[in-house]
């Protein structure tokens, strides 16, 4: 049961983030571009995002001890703010920002066919196998 509410969890993530257009690199630079033709239609989506999550977690945490098909939550342990947290943040911005998309963009665009998001995503794992292999650790 555990895998079947990681699937819908997943397909309905991968719709929501096609249905805000975040996978249209297009509309993802039009968000940046403040200065030119800016489109805050994204910053809607972030602050319902943001905001479905305060009130969820919020009565999750109040109802129930552990999740319905897990021992457990699994939650950020780290809660202070680094170096390390601030440049990946910032690195994170500029690279969604270049490419128009982020590893929540691509993944659904990948769905859809779209050549950039292949490039986008191998180049992604190329990034992720060199990080493994100097050694880096995640957090």
């Amino acid at each position: 049961m555990r895998w079947l509410s990681l699937v819908v969890a997943g397909l309905l993530f991968g719709a929501g983030i096609a249905i805000s257009g975040m996978i249209n690199p297009a509309k993802v630079f039009n968000f940046f571009d403040v200065a030119g033709s800016w489109d805050p239609s994204l910053a809607f989506v972030m602050a319902g995002g943001v905001l479905t999550a305060l009130v969820g977690y919020r009565l999750i945490f109040k109802s129930r001890a552990e999740p319905l098909f897990d021992t457990r939550f699994h939650l950020p342990e780290r809660t202070k703010i680094n170096f390390a947290l601030v440049a990946g943040s910032a690195l994170f911005g500029i690279g969604w920002g270049l490419a128009g998309f982020c590893p929540g963009g691509a993944i659904p665009a990948l769905g859809l066919g779209q050549p950039q998001a292949f490039v986008f995503v191998a180049a992604m794992l190329v990034g992720l196998g060199g990080a493994k292999w100097l050694g880096g650790k995640p957090g």
